[in-house]
């Protein structure tokens, strides 16, 4: 059973930062492409970002044009977990963030996961 627990999410003012955190029980997620995706209500669920491997020894990060250059996804393969740093933060990012992992290398950030975390609320204040 895979497992996939996000932490980190919380009430922010506009143009402040969050972390997020995705811990895995993956047995080797620095193999599986990993992403966070994000729902707000009433809308579908997105990519955000995404870290895959290329097999080899290098490391590709995709973002969603709404979020590049604010936010940076990155992984600590030592501790299995993936990390989402959102700064400059606006109203329109509020939504359920999820962490999900795939074990294909996936390019982009639009694409069906085999595995999702339960997600964590982020809501930006204006």
């Amino acid at each position: 059973q895979v497992q996939l627990v996000e932490s980190g999410g919380g009430l922010v003012q506009s143009g402040g930062s969050l972390k997020l955190s995705c811990a895995s029980s993956l047995p080797a997620v620095s193999t599986y492409t990993m992403a966070w995706f994000r729902q707000a209500p009433g809308k579908e669920r997105d990519g955000v970002a995404a870290i895959s491997w290329n097999g080899y020894s290098t490391y590709y990060t995709y973002y969603a044009d709404s979020v590049r250059g604010r936010f940076t996804i990155y992984r600590d393969t030592a501790k299995n977990t993936v990390y989402l740093q959102m700064n400059s933060l606006k109203p329109e990012d509020t939504a359920v963030y999820y962490c999900a992992a795939d074990p294909r290398r996936r390019i982009g950030v639009q694409f069906d996961p085999d595995y999702w975390g339960q997600g964590t609320q982020v809501t930006v204040s204006s």
